[in-house]
């Protein structure tokens, strides 16, 4: 007599979705979680502003293209963040 292969010792069978859930659809989760890193060096800092900088020239460039076929497309920037400002 065979075994099964996810009957051996340490190992659990998988929970099936219930077959009724009254009508609610099951939580669909797309891509990875943002999980920030313990550690932040100056190496990080400084591709994340490279990053921000290439982003914004990215945009710009979209921006003007768009412009010139007729378009309106145009960059908001977000309102600078203060820390007193609440306080």
């Amino acid at each position: 007599m065979t075994q099964k292969s996810n009957m051996f010792k340490g190992q659990q069978k998988k929970k099936s979705v219930p077959p009724s859930r009254h009508g609610k659809l099951p939580t669909i989760r797309k891509g990875k979680r943002v999980v920030k890193p313990f550690k932040v060096t100056k190496e990080m800092d400084s591709d994340r502003e490279l990053s921000k900088f290439i982003n914004y020239c990215n945009e710009v460039k979209a921006a003007t293209a768009a412009n010139k076929e007729g378009g309106q497309l145009s960059i908001v920037k977000n309102p600078p963040e203060s820390s007193s400002a609440g306080k």
